[in-house]
């Protein structure tokens, strides 16, 4: 936890690609492939086949953030740099152990994802906005399961997602005129939130070589009292529902090839579901159906190879693309939160270091991606389009013992 306040990330709309430093190696895929003590994170079914052990990782994540803004009225045009903070430190920390014939338990902590942007030219400064503008959203997830395998090669799993996040904004002086609770909109220093959902998932083997998985995530309902004049319904701010199925089969004795699809239903939560629009349509910020980011629910597809070079060397390497979660016509607010990448490389390898322990490392680049506005600034802020562009790189190293 004392690592927490340098921690923000967003790849799949806010959400991290995968859980792990091994699972980043692979694109995030892995619901049918569980390859460490953080498994249960992604499939709390996975914790029955990586046997007992202890990992522990570090990821430095390095976003590029920008926005341009053309056609206002109130001279708010010109290109901006969200980059105020470039590096930013992702812990991670897993525990698994057999605790009966078919029994399994797994403790995983993580980050689920974030989002941050630092402009210390405020880009809504045109319309009243003082000093710098941005926000910082951190979540981090602590994950207890249990497994049961059903035969030898069937397992379902259980686990309680416990969420941790906080968050800060500054810079919003504009939108304070269209809260309901305008001194709970920018500037109130950061804001905690804790809550509890559910995780479930299901892993089978068929055969030698196929293995399918199948996981779902509740909602985990959140909220930041420090901005109940943001976010809808009074600051709520919930972590998304999300599931995927994957599979996964052996090639030859060395190689596995793995693929994920996973949905994440941004829409359902109000505070990032929401579009601009409601703001002119009566719904003050803040309010039950109060403004939003205009997320939509998107895929991600995931595909990765895993290489046995030989008994102490596997190589991996992964390809992710998301479908975009933010509409053209969203990317005023967005200025904030410019969850826009879609395709994303990852290269990765394990050392075993010994009989009992094993180093990791992975690096991943997700490609630059712009969206350009349309009709994307309301008539009140002077019109014109916002676009909003982001790229990721990240690198990453674990430790795993085998106990």
């Amino acid at each position: 936890m004392a690592l927490l306040p340098a921690a923000a990330a967003a790849t799949n709309g806010y959400f991290t690609n995968g859980s792990s430093v091994q699972s980043n190696g692979l694109g995030g895929a892995g619901i049918a492939f569980p390859v460490d003590a953080l498994a249960g994170y992604i499939n709390p079914a996975g914790i029955a086949f990586v046997g007992d052990r202890v990992d522990v990782g570090l990821t430095v994540f390095n976003p590029h953030r920008s926005s341009t803004i053309s056609g206002n009225l109130y001279g708010a045009n010109g290109a901006y740099s969200g980059n105020a903070v470039r590096y930013f430190l992702l812990p991670e920390a897993g525990y698994t152990r057999r605790v009966a014939d078919d029994l399994y338990f797994g403790l995983s902590l993580t980050a689920n994802g974030g989002m941050n942007t630092g402009y210390h030219d405020n880009p809504y400064a045109a319309f009243g906005g003082r000093g710098e503008a941005g926000v910082n959203l951190q979540q981090i997830v602590l994950t207890p399961t249990v497994a049961y395998t059903i035969t030898p090669t069937q397992s379902i799993g259980i686990g309680a997602n416990i969420a941790w996040q906080r968050f800060y904004a500054e810079g919003l002086t504009p939108f304070t005129a269209f809260s309901q609770a305008p001194n709970q909109v920018t500037n109130t220093g950061y804001s905690t939130s804790v809550g509890v959902g559910a995780r479930v998932g299901w892993t089978g083997r068929f055969g030698d070589n196929l293995s399918l998985g199948a996981t779902w995530s509740s909602k985990i309902p959140g909220s930041f009292h420090g901005y109940q004049g943001l976010f809808a319904q009074s600051g709520s701010f919930d972590i998304p529902q999300n599931f995927g199925i994957g599979a996964s089969y052996r090639v030859t004795s060395g190689l596995t090839l793995l693929g994920d699809v996973q949905r994440i239903l941004y829409a359902q939560t109000h505070s990032i579901g929401n579009p601009l629009a409601n703001l002119l349509q009566g719904n003050a910020l803040g309010s039950a159906n109060g403004a939003g980011f205009g997320w939509r629910d998107i895929n991600v597809y995931k595909l990765a190879a895993s290489y046995a070079y030989s008994p102490t060397l596997t190589l991996r390497g992964g390809f992710s693309h998301a479908q975009q979660p933010i509409p053209s016509s969203q990317t005023f607010f967005n200025i904030l939160a410019p969850g826009v990448v879609q395709n994303q490389v990852s290269v990765g390898a394990t050392w075993q270091t010994s009989a009992r322990g094993e180093l990791s490392f992975y690096y991943s680049h997700a490609f630059e991606k712009t969206v350009n506005g349309v009709d994307s600034i309301p008539p009140p802020f002077g019109g014109g389009n916002a676009d909003i562009s982001l790229s990721e790189n990240s690198l990453g190293f674990a430790y795993a013992w085998k106990i």
